[in-house]
């Protein structure tokens, strides 16, 4: 019943945006991992965005969040790196497995017939800038920005010393421009974790910018009970996020290929 509820909020979604949102598989040894994928609308080619989602799973927000990003331009594949493996939501370990497999939606990104042949963009959710942070620090050069919503900066299987003191070593290897959005009612560990990612960026000379958004909470851009304040970041973060993935991808106005 769920799948199909997600599908339905899915083909809305497309009609709202004006793109196409499809879903595929990958196979992966013995593990088949879905994919969504959002194309704008047009012939192409278009500028490529991996979408990696929370540890809270796939429902109708990220739907939605990767078709308005097809409506930017955008051309958008979200793997599902948990139902392949059958990982239930909300899980607390980090299963590296899980890497290999968003990797391998990274090069089906790229190799996309209606992607353009340049360093893709990655927006990322809680879980998933830990997962950008892995992939920019492996494959820097296909990687040409991150936005990351609230995000991990630190191994969740690392011990509680390095959760509350150190961010993942990765933080200080890799070089693609980063943007961080956060709000400034988020968990008190996420934000001392953000703000140490901030420091050790720009301190090596890595193009970072930090945005806290006064009165919102956690996961503030998909809370059931949203406040006012929450859906103006909402938008901003939305617009803030367009701006620095055309900046680094170096699109232009119109998000054309360079």
């Amino acid at each position: 019943m769920r799948s199909w509820f997600a599908v339905g909020l899915m083909l809305l979604a497309s009609q709202a945006w004006g793109v196409k949102v499809s879903q595929t598989t990958l196979q992966l040894g013995d593990v088949l991992m879905p994919l969504h994928i959002a194309v704008p609308e047009g012939p192409g080619p278009f500028p490529p965005v991996l979408f990696i989602h929370a540890k809270r799973g796939i429902d109708d927000n990220e739907s939605r969040h990767i078709a308005e990003l097809a409506g930017q331009g955008f051309l958008v594949v979200m793997p599902d790196w948990q139902s392949g493996r059958m990982i239930e939501r909300w899980p607390s370990a980090h299963d590296p497995d899980t890497e290999r497999d968003v990797e391998a939606a990274l090069d089906f990104l790229r190799q996309h017939p209606k992607a353009c042949r340049i360093p893709a963009g990655i927006v990322a959710q809680s879980r998933g800038p830990y997962y950008s942070i892995r992939l920019a620090a492996k494959r820097g050069k296909d990687i040409a920005a991150i936005a990351s919503y609230y995000g991990h900066m630190q191994n969740p299987n690392a011990p509680e010393p390095d959760q509350l003191f150190r961010v993942a070593p990765e933080v200080m290897q890799i070089t693609t421009p980063m943007l961080l959005l956060i709000g400034d009612q988020d968990f008190e560990l996420r934000r001392m974790s953000t703000g140490r990612a901030f420091y050790a960026l720009w301190e090596r000379g890595v193009p970072v910018e930090l945005q806290y958004y006064p009165l919102a909470r956690r996961a503030f851009d998909f809370r059931a009970d949203q406040s006012p304040e929450e859906k103006i970041a909402t938008r901003h973060a939305r617009q803030r996020v367009k701006a620095w993935l055309q900046q680094w991808m170096k699109l232009d106005a119109s998000n054309s290929c360079p």
